[in-house]
Order: C-alpha cells, then structure tokens, then sequence
C-alpha cells in the first residue's frame, strides 16, 4: 500500500532537514517527476523510501517501520527458514551445486558437499517470489491471504506468476504463513537480505546442508517448471507469429 505523502513528507524531513528536492533525488537516484507525481497523488511507493534510506545510510525496514502502514516491521526480525532460504537459491545455483557434488564426491569417494562452492547468485532471482510462497505454503495460505487482504485467488496467482507482490501482499503473505515478515521484501528484490538482517552465507549454508537427494529433487523440480515456462513461451510465439502471418 503506498505511503501517505504527508507522512512521508515528515519523514523525510526529519531524516535531512536541510536537503532540498533536488538534492534528495540526486543522492538517492529518484526521478524528480517521479517524485513529483507521486507527491501530487498523494501517495509515495514503498520503493522511493527505500531508495531514500539507503541513499542517507539508513536501513529500509528501519524506514519503512515509521509509517504506520508498516509498524509491524519495527519488531525484532524473525529469522527465516531453511525452506525460505532455499526458496532464493536460482535455480542455476541449484544445478551447479549438484554438478559441483557430484565431481567431488567422484575425486573424494563421498558425497559432502565441496569445501569451496561457487558463490551463489544474490536474491532475488527469476522465480524467487512463487517459490517462497511454495516454501510457507502449508496447502492454505493462498485462501487465507485472499481472505485477509481481499484480492481475488486468480489476481494473487498472477502476481506470483509474473514473479511479483505488492510489499503490502508480500508482508501480508508473512503474516498469514507465521514467518518473518521481511521474506517476501527479499524475494520482490524490495530489500537485500542483509538489510533484512539475514546473517552472512545462510543462504549457501541452507544449501549445503541439503542432503544430495533433497538437492537432486529440488534441482529436478525447478528444471521442470523451467521446461514447462519455456514451453509456454514458445507456444505463445507461435501464435503470435501465425497471428500476424495471417495478417498478412
């Protein structure tokens, strides 16, 4: 849900008094008529607030947290969950660990995970938000965050799709899954994880403690919703294309 202007207005005043408009945009990289816009509409996106608290060293949950819309998050981060960790883990990653394991297990004899594993690619990445929803998912929650929040089942499955959520829906989403509520904000790509306050390496350490199995499952479950998205796409160039063939 956008910011109130007037409550975003006192914030920022209260964050550099002396900064003019200009200045504000210029060190946080805000178009001025974004800003502008949004300040005439009455209603600043979440992402302009967290551009601006970056831009003056301040955490964007700590800034978010003083608009009351989002008060929640000024209580103390609960850690995620191996699930939510894994969720944010590419899928490229995913393969290249199991590639990584297998040649090591070959040179060792074993099955341990390699002492020096590539670094991982940060979050979030390109079906980052349907799988952390796939990860707190307890077969209910998608009818409980309709309910809560209102937004109609198939709109909600939409977003997920196109690999988005309102921040609203992403910490309403938290909310009705029990979990920390800054997850869904990492997996949008509203916040890092360690503005998050996720510690160093939990992702890679979720990972590593994967047994090959899980890893092979996981990576087998990935490539085949990748295989079926990309199918999709191709269909759909095909009719586009036979469309405007046909159009001559």
């Amino acid at each position: 849900m956008p910011l109130p202007a007037k409550a975003f207005q006192r914030w920022l005043h209260g964050i550099a008094p002396q900064a003019s408009t200009a200045d504000i945009c210029r060190i946080s990289g805000v178009k001025r008529t974004t800003l502008a816009q949004q300040l005439v509409r009455g209603k600043v996106a979440e992402s302009t607030v967290v551009s601006i608290s970056r831009a003056f060293n301040i955490n964007p949950v700590a800034a978010l947290a003083t608009f009351e819309n989002y008060s929640e998050l000024a209580a103390s981060p609960v850690l995620p969950s191996a699930a939510e960790l894994v969720s944010q883990i590419a899928t490229m990653d995913l393969l290249k660990a199991v590639i990584a394991r297998s040649a090591g297990a070959a040179g060792r004899g074993g099955t341990d995970a390699p002492e020096h594993a590539p670094p991982l690619t940060p979050a979030p990445h390109a079906t980052s938000v349907k799988n952390w929803v796939d990860a707190i998912d307890d077969g209910e929650l998608r009818h409980r965050v309709s309910t809560a929040t209102g937004i109609a089942p198939q709109n909600y499955s939409a977003q997920l799709t196109a690999n988005r959520l309102t921040p609203e829906l992403a910490i309403a989403t938290s909310r009705e899954a029990g979990v920390g509520l800054t997850g869904g904000l990492v997996a949008t790509g509203m916040i890092t994880e360690a503005e998050a306050g996720w510690p160093p390496g939990a992702r890679q350490a979720a990972l590593d403690a994967l047994t090959d199995g899980e890893l092979a499952a996981l990576a087998g479950e990935r490539l085949q919703a990748l295989g079926k998205t990309l199918k999709r796409q191709e269909q759909d160039h095909e009719q586009t294309k036979t469309i405007w063939e046909n159009l001559g």
